[in-house]
């Protein structure tokens, strides 16, 4: 098994997982199924899509395959991926429903998986934020520790050299605030040396985060379209 580390979910999304074909847990974080041969994710997790975003993700694959192993991995009967000794595990992007995953070894043997991605936001790994406020351009979280713009702009990122989509986030008075962008820290504002900072984004929906300690948590979601754009 060569199983890559799993992103985590997040407090804004709680995820369960129905099991199918009843496999049992295995190591932290897999499950393995009823033929003891293949595996998939434990928990739904939420990662960057390459093109659209925060969205939710499984893997599965052969569990300690032997150098002649294959099996084919499918999401809802159809086929996405080929596992073998080599490449032994692939990620699988989840729908909006409910999700079947199966690794299928043979004719005769076939894992399956169970992942419910329902959900009444955009994706499960999509906060909600009806409780933010709209005032002209900006948007105020239901906490009012924080706000952002509405309006998106184009600047040249110097951490990926190229021009990327953003919009500035603000602190709101004097709160100590730790902001991420889709999970990953990136900086703290305290409404004094530092109240606002530039937040780019990624290609499809970004969340964009702004902790008050254990207190309270500000969201806000933005389409970050292809994730590049052309200065004026």
């Amino acid at each position: 098994m060569n199983h890559q580390k799993l992103l985590s979910v997040g407090v804004f999304a709680i995820v369960t997982v129905a099991q199918a074909a009843a496999p049992v847990s295995a190591a932290t974080g897999i499950q393995v199924g009823r033929s003891g041969k293949s595996y998939a994710s434990s928990a739904i997790q939420c990662a960057l899509h390459p093109t659209l975003g925060m969205s939710p993700l499984v893997y599965a694959g052969l569990y300690n395959p032997k150098r002649r192993a294959t099996a084919t991995v499918s999401l809802n009967d159809t086929s996405i991926a080929t596992v073998n000794f080599y490449t032994p595990e692939t990620q699988v992007w989840l729908d909006k429903r409910i999700n079947t995953v199966a690794v299928s070894l043979n004719r005769r043997t076939r894992d399956t998986y169970t992942f419910d991605a329902t959900s009444s936001q955009l994706n499960i790994c999509i906060p909600n934020t009806s409780g933010n406020t709209i005032s002209g351009d900006l948007e105020f979280a239901a906490s009012s520790k924080s706000y952002t713009g509405n309006v998106i702009g184009c600047a040249w990122n110097p951490a990926t050299q190229q021009a990327q989509p953003f919009v500035n986030l603000f602190d709101n008075g004097t709160y100590l605030l730790n902001v991420s962008i889709n999970g990953v820290p990136l900086t703290q504002l305290n409404g004094t040396t530092r109240k606002h900072t530039p937040v780019f984004l990624s290609a499809g929906l970004n969340v964009i985060s702004a902790a008050n300690g254990p207190t309270s948590t500000d969201y806000y979601v933005r389409d970050g379209g292809t994730g590049t754009c052309t200065l004026p």
